[in-house]
Order: C-alpha cells, then structure tokens, then sequence
C-alpha cells in the first residue's frame, strides 16, 4: 500500500504527493497522455522522436542533462503507444532544480533547427541499428501490421520508416507540442521526504503558471473484429526460424485484464511455466519462447514468440503450441499452479514499492492510464482470481480466428 495525495491545479497539471522519509532522494515523474495511437499515419515516429526532442533543449535551459547531472541526478524517458514518460532522481535538496528544468520544458522548448536535425539523425540511426539491421528486429512491424488493419497499433513507437522521420519540420513539432505536451495533459509525481519543505507551494510556483491547452478529443478508428486466421511466411538472414503468434485482448482497464495478465505467467514466467515444460524442455521443440500482453489502453495482442531448434518444422511447432493454449481452454490449472503465479506477481508488485523512483514511475502511469488508487487494488485483483477465471477467459482469448501467425524462416 502506498500511501499519497493528489489534487490539481488550476491549469489542469494532476498533482501525485508521495511521502517517503527514508530516502534522502526524491523523484520526479512526468507523464503526458500521448503515443504512436495520437501520430498522423503519414507522419509516424513523431511521439519518439519528441522524447528526444525533450532533452535536446528548452526556452531557458539548452543542455538539461548537464544542468542534472551538476545537481546530482540522473534522469530518462521512455515513449509507448499510449503515453510517453519522463523520470529523474536527485538529492532531496535539490527538488527545485528538477521543478525548473520539467517546468521549462513543459512551457517551452527551445524549437531550434540544429536540435531537430540532430535528434532526427539519431532517431534514425536507432531505427536503422535497433530494427532494420537487427536480427528478428522487423517481426514486431510486420506483427502489428497483419494484426491491424486500421488501428494506429499498426505501428510500433519507433514510427513506420525512417522517411516519416527525415520528413519532420518544425511545424510539425511545434503542433505536436502544444497539442499533447500541456499541463492538462500530464500527471506529475513526486516522492520522497517531501514533508521537510512546502512541497505544494514549490508546485505551484514552477507549474502553475504554465498556461493549459486545449482539450484534445480523441477520435480514434475502431478495428474492426477479426472473424478469421491470419497468416504471414516470410525468409531472413537470421540464425534459426521463429514462430509468433499474436490473439486479439482486450484494453489494460477492462476488468479480465488480470486474468489475462496471470494467463501469460502460467505460459512462460519462470523455468517451472508450461511452455518452457512443455515444449523446451519437454519435447526440445524452442530453444525459448515467450508470452507477454501489450496491455494498451485501446484493445491489444496476446503475443508468443518461440524461437525453434535446428531441424525441427515449424508446422510441427505451431501445432504444438496450439496444444498447450486448447488444454488450457479445456482443462482447470490446479489450484497449486494458480497460487504460483498469483505470488510471482504480488512479488513483483511489492517490488515496485521499494524506491522513490519506482513509486512515483507507478503512481503516475496508473493515473494515467485510469487513476493512481487502482495501483493499492492490484494485489488483490490477483488474489481475486479463480480456476474458473482462467478457464473462462483462455476460451474468450485463443480463439484460432482471432489469431496473427508469423513463420519467420531462415534462408536456407
């Protein structure tokens, strides 16, 4: 349980207060309520790219990065489909270093040519080193586009070309920024022994006068539910062959989510998960293989990704994996498996408590995505669910026509 207060202000900035009078650190954690959903399609990459653009300089501050690290701290970022975030730790002494270089950038950044074309250049050298160079770094672009068919999902954050990239002007950046990056569409979270000072004057005095923007309205298209397979073969120069196998989920906050959420646990999580048994080890079908949920605030994948060992057909695996998730609409897991990883996951909820960084990260994303008190409900969502739960929701998610297939072969 975490405990913490929230309130907003006039501008519309959503305000997260965590008290921690353990640490001489604090944390600073912002969150903007946009994605890849909210780019133009013709113009992807743009919510990434910003991420960069954060740090390359304000109106008053052109290398933020010095001015923090003088202070003691360390910062990062990170951009999803959904939202795109921004965390830093320093000395607890230093809290109103941390307000006035968050502040100047959420004002105002500096809108310099050099700084674009320079964040343009190593944006897209990550894309080329991180993707197309990469092996298997294609499988997730070519994924999501077979999976959807007019959802902005088609993308991943990185956008869908480097070209979308290149073609980036300053118009472009300055809409995205007073569009998205507005008090009113942000959540700040703070943690740390903040009781030492006036933390809500300290707020207001760098926050508060950021004007609001408009309200953005979202008008997303909806896809349309799948009523058939889907299937996609394709050769690379890559070491062996891969399957992947993505079934359409529902959204983070619909409430199977959690079920969903265990129902990948039980699959892969730990050397004991089905099909690390099962098909690893058990019939030497992968060398490994994993399942993990996009959990998106619109509706997701269920994605498996198993590499194969040399000579075995990936018919052969595909079919074997298809085995595990029928037993798994079929057959009740024990109680003793459901307990597993019901504990896997309290412990890495308890985990995300431990530092200040953690805290704030968490309290923010929740806010984000719903509301910060639905992170103190979580442990018990997972104690909540039963045999019967996975039973009912395995049969709802693995349904063949609701699946994405990908053989990504190696050229022989």
């Amino acid at each position: 349980m975490i405990p913490f207060e929230k309130y907003q202000l006039d501008n519309g900035l959503t305000v997260i207060l965590q008290p921690d009078e353990t640490t001489p650190i604090v944390a600073v954690d912002i969150c903007y309520l946009v994605g890849s959903r909210d780019e133009n399609p013709n113009k992807t990459g743009l919510a990434h790219l910003f991420e960069h653009l954060m740090f390359g300089g304000s109106k008053n501050v052109l290398d933020f990065d010095t001015v923090l690290q003088k202070a003691g701290g360390e910062n990062n970022a990170f951009t999803t489909v959904d939202y795109t975030n921004y965390y830093l730790s320093l000395p607890l002494k230093n809290i109103e270093t941390a307000f006035y270089l968050e502040s100047d950038r959420m004002n105002e950044l500096a809108f310099l040519p050099k700084i674009l074309d320079i964040q343009k250049h190593v944006v897209i050298e990550e894309f080329n080193q991180s993707y197309l160079n990469q092996p298997y770094g294609d499988l997730l672009f070519l994924l999501k586009d077979l999976a959807y068919k007019v959802h902005p999902y088609q993308w991943n954050p990185i956008g869908k070309s480097p070209n979308h990239i290149k073609s980036m002007n300053m118009n472009d950046v300055k809409e995205f920024f007073y569009t998205f990056y507005r008090p009113n569409n942000a959540v700040l979270s703070i943690a740390g022994d903040i009781h030492k000072f006036d933390c809500k004057d300290l707020v207001n005095k760098w926050f508060g006068g950021i004007p609001k923007g408009n309200v953005y309205k979202r008008n997303l298209p909806v896809e349309p539910t799948q009523s058939e397979a889907r299937f996609l073969e394709v050769f690379r120069n890559v070491p062996c062959d891969c399957l992947c196998k993505a079934y359409k989920m529902g959204k983070r906050t619909d409430n199977d989510f959690i079920s969903v959420d265990l129902v990948s646990d039980i699959l892969s999580n730990g050397q004991s998960s089905r099909l690390q048994q099962k098909l690893v080890k058990s019939q030497q079908i992968f060398s490994s293989i994993s399942s993990y949920t996009t959990g998106t605030l619109d509706n997701g994948l269920f994605i498996i990704i198993g590499y194969l060992n040399n000579g075995v057909e990936i018919t052969q695996a595909d079919n074997a994996l298809v085995e595990v998730l029928n037993e798994l609409k079929t057959t009740k897991i024990s109680e003793y498996e459901l307990v597993k990883v019901k504990n896997k996951a309290e412990t890495a909820l308890i985990s995300s408590e431990f530092s200040v960084q953690d805290k704030a990260m968490q309290l923010a994303l929740y806010e984000t995505i719903r509301q910060a008190e639905d992170f103190n409900l979580e442990t018990n969502k997972y104690r909540s669910v039963s045999q019967d739960d996975i039973l009912n929701i395995c049969s709802k998610l693995f349904k063949a026509e609701q699946s994405s297939t990908i053989y990504y072969k190696a050229k022989k």
